[in-house]
């Protein structure tokens, strides 16, 4: 899939259906003296509803549909007989799907199975017939109730990958090569910045058939929160994320200084992402001798604040560690 169509955030207006008018029939018949009434009940307008697809994980599908109508319900008819209720009408979205109210903001639902349904327009209920208004005292009603109107929502439809590792690290840190290496994903991988313009996710096969999900995020640079690079757009896909993954390459100027700098601007996103358990990779780290590594592990112990490990995807080093840590961290 391109990155044009990998969509994340949509709004739609969504309507359900109107239900039928009861019917105010009474019968009429050659043979049969004072029928009476006997109209029917008109059907329910039909709902919109959202249902989780484990097979979708993009809104695209949903880019160019702006309105969703659900049908009115038909009104009811002779003989008691009731209207057919309105067909509902069914908008597919992938898990990790956030509904808001557009207006208020307001996070209504979350669609987080597959299979699973989320009414959020319900359709109007059916008038009755006058065949329920007949009395001793008033044995010919001549009145039936109109459907109930249905109901009209602005909805903003948000996604956040499900997954249980993110990686989180500068333009260039070597988080979507990391991804190929260690997952059959296939992101694009260029030596400048911003290569990675949208979420890439890889399962990670480990030990007895065993498998987590990482995802990869367009990476993020210091000023984010004043919308500088990418921004804060792709940041809502590491939120559902157990365990961030922190890529620094071995030639950064000052390690610890990007470390911080990822982790203020997490905080300044959203400051319970400092809650999640973090690992730094020391990527590039094939570029290091024994000694230059012995000198950067003793600054690192003495001044980051955090686990943290030497690797290489290039070079294939430290990566069955580094899942072993992983696997560890995931599992506590």
């Amino acid at each position: 899939m391109t990155e044009g169509n990998f969509v994340d955030y949509v709004k739609i207006h969504v309507a359900s259906g109107k239900g039928g008018q009861g019917s105010a029939h009474l019968r009429r018949e050659k043979y049969v003296a004072k029928g009476g009434p006997d109209g029917g009940d008109g059907g329910r307008g039909g709902h919109v509803i959202l249902k989780g697809n484990k097979n979708l994980w993009t809104l695209f599908h949903l880019k160019f549909k702006r309105h969703v109508r659900a049908e009115h319900g038909e009104h009811g008819s002779k003989q008691t007989s009731t209207g057919a209720d309105g067909a509902d009408q069914y908008i597919e979205v992938p898990l990790g799907t956030v509904i808001r109210d557009t207006e208020t903001q307001e996070i209504l639902h979350e669609i987080t199975e597959d299979g699973q349904e989320i009414i959020v327009a319900k359709g109007g209920k059916g008038g009755q017939g006058n065949a329920h208004f007949k009395t001793a005292t008033n044995q010919t009603p001549r009145y039936a109730q109109p459907g109930m109107e249905g109901e009209e929502i602005d909805i903003t439809l948000e996604l956040k990958i499900l997954a249980d590792v993110g990686l989180v690290g500068f333009p260039n840190a070597g988080k979507s090569t990391l991804l190929s290496v260690i997952t059959a994903a296939k992101p694009k991988i260029a030596d400048y910045e911003f290569t990675t313009l949208k979420p890439n996710l890889g399962i990670v096969e480990y030990r007895d058939y065993q498998t987590f999900v990482v995802a990869d995020i367009p990476g993020i640079i210091e000023g984010a929160a004043e919308g500088k690079g990418i921004g804060h757009r792709f940041l809502r896909h590491i939120e559902r994320n157990s365990t961030l993954l922190f890529l620094i390459p071995a030639d950064a100027p000052d390690i610890t200084k990007q470390y911080e700098i990822l982790l203020d601007e997490l905080r300044r996103y959203n400051p319970e992402m400092l809650d999640k358990d973090r690992l730094v990779a020391i990527s590039k780290s094939d570029m290091l001798d024994e000694e230059l590594k012995a000198e950067l592990k003793e600054e690192l112990d003495n001044k980051l604040k955090a686990p943290y490990m030497f690797i290489s995807a290039v070079a294939q080093q430290g990566l069955t560690q580094l899942k072993d840590k992983l696997w560890e961290m995931l599992n506590r």
